[in-house]
């Protein structure tokens, strides 16, 4: 997060978001639950820096095959960081 922070304030740029990666779901060794996902956000490496993403709101962008009702292709499904995992 610092690092991002200090890369576009040099810039003189302001980004809204930052990129990261869906790694799984919750698990136990036997099952999964489905409704809690686990992400890698970019430039977070430790659980103090999860403390400013916190409560955001986050968007998984992705293209579908045919367009919908209004014509268009790309979808959000969208979530909330509620923890942080690990060490």
């Amino acid at each position: 997060a610092a690092f991002c922070r200090a890369v576009f304030a040099r810039m003189g740029q302001v980004r809204l978001y930052v990129k990261g990666a869906i790694l799984g779901y919750k698990r136990s060794m036997a099952q999964q639950q489905t409704n809690t996902s686990l992400l890698k956000i970019q430039g977070v490496n430790k659980k103090p820096d999860t403390e400013f993403y916190l409560g955001k709101r986050i968007a998984y962008v992705y293209k579908g095959k045919k367009a919908d009702k209004d014509g268009k292709k790309h979808r959000v499904i969208w979530g909330k960081v509620t923890r942080p995992h690990g060490k």
